[in-house]
């Protein structure tokens, strides 16, 4: 029996994950789940999986976890701190889904044990991703990919050289403003923005999508996991979005990973790894597709991208900034202070401004990487950007 630990439980990604687990409770132990304020959920998968211990993110949540769970006999706690102990708890595999930088360190956390992590953060690569690999490598831990486009990427080179990779091509629905004039984005309002074509996801990543900051943010984790250099990295927008990436050799082939639309694939995948398991997901019906399009990601509609790669050529605490001022400006677009197209101008003013102190001559450090998301948050909260 496999012990397994999942943070951010009450997500998407940990929704899914706890969907697959439930379909073969004998062969898992839930050392621990953790969400935020979705109290009553948490505490309704801590008991359907039979979760040795519950916490959430707040404080002020506590009280209301321990009544859900009260004569369950699963241990309740709450708190940043009581996070990051979960993670000191042995557990096999360990899902990374908590949203935001602060996924950072309980994942950080788990590589300590040694075990396998299972990263839907995209923010611990974006910020501090040479850290984030060091750290496994010291503890001899397996980092497994779970965003759908890097698992991909990962599975479609499993028995290859990375040497002989001569690209590597992210694919992006284009989100809900794909069809619009560019001339019209500066005008789209947070309704707009917020209905994706493809399927419903929560607030936050439905906006990214349309702005494409969620595949900036892939780019920039493309470069840190698998070592490739920054134009090798490829963004197209591809409507249908069942390949989900592709990889090209040095002899001209390339390779796609296809499916359906469901994050339960990448999931799964890691799940079972080094093999393969079932996974009730839809299969394709190639005839019913019947084609796939593609098209260039227009950088004056995703000025996201641009700011992908400048990222990636400063390093140093540049990512950091980068992820810290994207959720600032994000921020300011749903209450409504700034429009569509001054989410990516704040973000480029505040790389701006904190040129002098992103790029770092020594090691990267978990305190260096914190102390930069909370300079450059600060520093976005400030920045004004015409409207």
């Amino acid at each position: 029996m496999r012990s397994v630990t999942i943070f951010g439980a009450t997500g998407s990604i940990g929704v899914n994950t706890v969907d697959l687990i439930s379909r073969d409770l004998d062969s898992y132990n839930v050392v621990a789940l953790t969400g935020g304020r979705n109290v009553a959920l948490l505490a309704e998968q801590a008991v359907a999986v039979k979760a040795d211990l519950a916490v959430t993110a707040f404080d002020d949540c506590f009280d209301a976890l321990k009544e859900a769970l009260a004569g369950t006999g699963v241990e309740v706690a709450a708190g940043s701190q009581a996070i990051k102990e979960a993670a000191h708890r042995p557990a096999d595999w360990t899902m990374s889904a908590i949203v935001g930088a602060a996924g950072l360190v309980p994942g950080m956390e788990a590589l300590k044990q040694g075990k396998t992590l299972a990263l839907a953060n995209k923010e611990s690569l974006v910020t501090a991703g040479p850290l984030l690999l060091s750290e496994a490598e010291k503890h001899g831990a397996t980092i497994l990919p779970v965003d759908s486009e890097h698992s991909a990427i990962f599975q479609a080179l499993v028995g290859e050289d990375i040497n002989a990779v001569e690209r590597i091509i992210v694919t992006a629905s284009g989100g809900a403003l794909r069809d619009w004039p560019v001339d019209a984005l500066h005008k789209a309002t947070l309704k707009d923005a917020c209905t994706h074509p493809n399927w419903d996801m929560g607030q936050r990543i439905t906006i990214d999508s349309a702005t494409l900051f969620n595949k900036a943010m892939e780019l920039i984790e493309t470069r840190e996991f698998f070592g490739v250099r920054p134009d090798q990295i490829e963004a197209v927008v591809h409507p249908e979005s069942l390949i989900h990436a592709l990889v090209g050799f040095t002899d001209g082939a390339l390779m796609a990973h296809l499916g359906a639309p469901d994050m339960r694939h990448a999931i799964g995948y890691a799940l079972h790894w080094p093999e393969r398991g079932h996974v009730p997901v839809a299969r394709l019906d190639l005839a019913k597709v019947a084609q796939l399009n593609f098209r260039a990601a227009d950088p004056e509609r995703f000025p996201a991208l641009r700011l992908a790669y400048e990222v990636m050529e400063a390093r140093g605490l540049a990512g950091a900034t980068f992820n810290a001022a994207k959720e600032i400006a994000l921020d300011k677009f749903i209450a409504g202070e700034i429009g569509f197209m001054q989410m990516a101008e704040l973000v480029e003013a505040t790389l701006s401004t904190l040129s002098g102190e992103i790029v770092t001559s020594g090691p990267l450090t978990l305190d260096g990487v914190l102390a930069a998301d909370h300079l450059a948050r600060k520093t976005a909260a400030t920045l004004n950007v015409a409207r």
